[in-house]
């Protein structure tokens, strides 16, 4: 077999012709369904006349086929395996298809498949090809009309826009048709069909119109939408507030599947959800559970607007829309809950995972030039990254512009598909800026460094600050030019324990203000400055890079209880935090005496004694930097190293500071009524963060505080808190009998499974591959679905480094195994979970040459182009 192809971005053209109209019918059947297509085509003004037709295809089975009404000979149209060309065709035409497809047989979840008994799809980004030949790219957008035919088995038929027409046919079928009448392209269409419920709502908008809004889900889980639906309301009434934006037809439907690839899709007018995604129960989900599920809600309704309504061009304008997106549910989160949190929660994720993926062999752009396989690209980079970077141009024009550059963007481009160009172009317009060198966050991979030192000048009152920025060589890139880097800052005094106010240039700034790096290095000078500060650069994350500045401990230990901003506050914490780490990890390499740092122990004193203005904010700072994070500060991770430093700093933080960590759980600790309010939600986590300090070290109020929570059985986030807890412990007649109750009591319930499956697989004990091993065959796992693969071999391979990491390789041969057989059932999974190979440079000799071992082993099967361009790259 040949080796795949790149497709590269310099090679677009528009399609040769586009389609204006699109009638769907499906005759469905697990083993043999029929779909007839008729579409309306036009030749493109900007392509030739005479061009053959050539459409997109895998998997179909071509059983007629005809142009305006008159079937086509043989020698008039040729298919092979992944497109149908029809050699001559007029300017403008009808095509008739008629193909068959095997639902059942879909293991890989895109296109048409069936699970457990339900008909689903998934088109983003290529799996409409899968279902009729068609052109299956962003930039042919056309109104739809779909009629689904279905049986007794499938009483519920859905697809896009509005219900048109219904009725019966003989031999107990029946159909509907849908309308939708917003042009769009082929990866936004949805069909489902099966035995559903629906809970129904409504929704007034803005200008008065009420829109029909349904959840339709498995008739067991009908007591799980109520967050769904509320998330849903709130999402619609704040971007009618923050964006001005009102959802556009009369019904919006979302529903859950249990297989599914992605968390959730936005096909236009029928999301379709991972149920992971969308059911929540206080007795099922974690807090946390409850938070993301509303912020997925949010993100694929916004993406109505920032997706739909305006599109991408092509597959490299991906963060055009997801991006963009991301930055929307974002606010929404913060604005909901807490937003000092969510901005923790965001920037501890994305430091730990995309500067990760920015330094491995996949790096690439958030505007990548070439790809393989687009499924390769729904990363963090394109994603968060893409995030970071709206983030930025929001902060760089202000608020005002934003929200006309957003209008302009949206007004100026609905129904079409477009570019990143035209995107910054509106912002520029609305703003005034010129923002082309800014274009490069967009094209240039991996993630900038910035090098800052600072000089306060008594006899002046004057702090001189130098920022030099550079970004690393990446694949294909080995050298980068300067970015814009927005650089929010304040000084803090050292007497007064306050943000000073900054004059820069003879303009006075306030106390808090962004200054701009667009040089190889600047240099900054304030003037007035009363008394000699630490600086706080880089406040809110202002910009996704990597910050150097020589603080001493003690200039950490001072931001972290004086810095004005919550957020350096928390990094100042993490800083301090790492910089004893550092100590603790040469100290076990060196096989020397571990000594804790009385300046973090201190510095914690301080937070757990004083008033907690935010106590969700605290649990954050009192919470160490995860092991994976930890691994991406050292040039050479020593997994051994990092996970007995990181439990020594945690014991000795225990010992030492017991009993404010029992005042605190104790503080904290409610018999009220469950509700996922930011008060409830900073409660639990400050009082369960005190509870994993007192089972560090295992003593008898800590052990029984765990066994109560457990027991007392009030909220999936206390339970699953105290499971792990207990579970985790070096104790097994704590964490055997809780483990038993929890799978008897949850066994009928997927979800719930899946977090004992995870529990279970992060537990630091030497024996835990061979429970994963064990896991595996558990009834309640399987490979084919997407959930059980990520709950169980995902979460270990990420998650329990000390483990996955064995020397002996065997963590390793495991997720090799499972992704040789997922490639044959579900490459996208495969490509995904085979990730923490593709890292093994940042390893000692003898683990890179075992992860390398099994990546050659991968390679040498027959691949689906998804893992073949990870594995090459990674080995490249």
């Amino acid at each position: 077999m040949s080796d795949p192809q790149a497709t590269y971005l310099s090679d677009y053209r528009p399609p040769a012709y586009r389609v204006t109209h699109t009638e769907l019918t499906f005759d469905l059947d697990p083993a043999a369904t029929r779909v007839k297509a008729r579409l309306h085509l036009e030749r493109h003004p900007e392509r030739t006349a005479g061009e053959p037709l050539v459409l997109d295809g895998e998997g179909l089975t071509l059983e007629a086929i005809a142009l305006d009404g008159e079937p086509l000979e043989a020698d008039e149209y040729s298919q092979d395996e992944a497109r149908l060309t029809v050699h001559r065709v007029p300017e403008r035409f009808h095509l008739d298809t008629e193909v068959t497809i095997a639902p059942e047989a879909n293991t890989a979840l895109e296109g048409l498949y069936l699970s457990n008994g339900m008909y689903c799809t998934q088109c983003e980004a290529e799996g409409f090809r899968r279902i009729t030949f068609y052109p299956d790219r962003p930039d042919v957008m056309a109104t739809f009309v779909t009629t689904v035919i279905g049986g007794t088995g499938e009483p519920v038929l859905l697809s896009n826009g509005n219900p048109v027409e219904r009725g019966e046919l003989p031999n107990g079928r029946h159909f509907v048709t849908w309308e939708d009448p917003h042009p769009k392209p082929s990866y936004l269409f949805a069909l489902v069909a099966g035995d559903l419920k629906k809970v129904e709502d409504a929704f007034t908008t803005m200008s008065g119109r009420e829109v029909t809004l349904q959840i339709w889900v498995e008739e067991e889980n009908l007591d799980k939408t109520d967050h769904a639906m509320a998330s849903l309301k709130r999402a619609m009434r704040w971007d009618e507030e923050a964006y001005g934006r009102e959802y556009d037809l009369d019904l919006f439907m979302i529903v859950a599947v249990n297989d599914f690839n992605m968390g959730a899709m936005e096909n236009k007018g029928l999301n379709i959800f991972n149920s992971a995604a969308v059911l929540t129960h206080p007795h099922t989900a974690t807090d946390a559970a409850f938070q993301r599920v509303e912020s997925i809600v949010a993100h694929e309704y916004f993406h109505n607007w920032s997706g739909n309504r305006v599109t991408c061009r092509d597959w490299f304008q991906l963060s055009l829309k997801e991006g963009f997106t991301v930055y929307r549910d974002q606010c929404f989160s913060a604005d909901t809950n807490s937003p000092a949190v969510k901005r923790i929660e965001d920037v501890s994720f994305f430091r730990t995972a995309q500067f990760a993926e920015d330094a491995g062999p996949t790096a690439h752009p958030v505007r990548p030039d070439h790809y393989i396989e687009i499924g390769n690209f729904y990363t963090l980079t394109i994603y968060e990254k893409g995030a970071e970077v709206v983030r930025m141009l929001a902060n760089l024009v202000g608020e005002a512009a934003f929200r006309r550059g957003s209008d302009l963007y949206f007004e100026r481009f609905d129904g079409q598909a477009v570019t990143i160009e035209d995107f910054v172009a509106c912002m520029a317009e609305a703003s005034g800026l010129d923002l082309t060198q800014f274009l490069r966050w967009y094209d240039q991979a991996g993630t900038p460094e910035i090098d800052a030192f600072g000089e306060y000048d008594y006899a002046k009152a004057e702090y001189r600050l130098i920022l030099r920025q550079r970004t690393p060589a990446t694949p294909g890139q080995p050298d980068k030019q300067p970015l814009h880097i927005p650089v929010r800052l304040g000084l803090v005094g050292t007497k007064s324990g306050r943000d000073l106010p900054l004059t820069l240039e003879g303009e006075a700034l306030g106390s808090d203000a962004v200054i701009h790096l667009r040089e190889a290095e600047q240099e900054f000078l304030f003037t007035d400055v009363s008394e000699a500060p630490v600086p706080s650069l880089l406040r809110g994350f202002s910009a996704p890079v990597k910050l150097r500045f020589p603080y001493g401990r003690e200039d950490l230990a001072f931001l972290l209880a004086n810095d004005g901003d919550g957020f350096n506050r928390w990094d100042a914490g993490q800083r301090l935090a790492m910089l004893a780490l550092d100590d603790l990890i040469a100290a076990h390499r060196n096989g020397v005496e571990k000594v804790m740092d009385p300046r973090v122990i201190e510095a914690f004193r301080g937070l757990l004694e004083g008033e907690p203005e935010d106590r969700a904010v605290l649990a954050e700072m009192l919470t160490l930097p995860s092991e994976a994070y930890i691994a991406e500060q050292q040039p050479l991770v020593d997994v051994d190293a990092i996970h007995a430093a990181r439990e020594f700093m945690r014991q000795g933080l225990a010992m030492a500071l017991r009993d404010d960590f029992l005042r605190v759980y104790r503080e904290n600790q409610r018999d009220e009524v469950y509700a996922p309010t930011p008060e409830q939600i900073a409660r639990r986590s400050l009082k369960n963060v005190a509870l994993a300090y007192l089972m560090a070290i295992e003593d008898e109020d800590g052990v029984a505080l765990a066994r109560e929570q457990f027991e007392a059985d009030h909220n999936m986030t206390d339970v699953r808190h105290a499971l792990t807890l207990l579970t985790h412990s070096r104790r097994d007649e704590l964490s055997e009998p809780a483990l038993k109750a929890f799978g008897e009591k949850w066994a009928h319930d997927p979800l719930v499974m899946d977090q004992w499956f995870a529990i279970q697989v992060t537990r630091p004990q030497a024996d835990v591959l061979e429970r994963v091993k064990f896991l595996m065959e558990h009834p309640a796992f399987s490979l084919k679905n997407p959930n059980k693969v990520r709950a169980l071999i995902g979460t270990f391979a990420a998650q329990n480094r000390v483990n996955f990491h064995r020397l002996d390789g065997a963590g390793y041969r495991l997720l090799a195994d499972t992704v040789i057989e997922l490639n044959r059932l579900n490459p996208e999974i495969a490509a995904r979970l085979v990730t923490p190979l593709t890292r093994w440079a940042r390893f000692d000799e003898p683990r890179q040459e075992l992860m390398k071992a099994e990546l050659e082993r991968i390679r040498a099967e027959e691949l689906s182009p998804n893992v073949y361009e990870v594995v090459e790259k990674a080995l490249a």
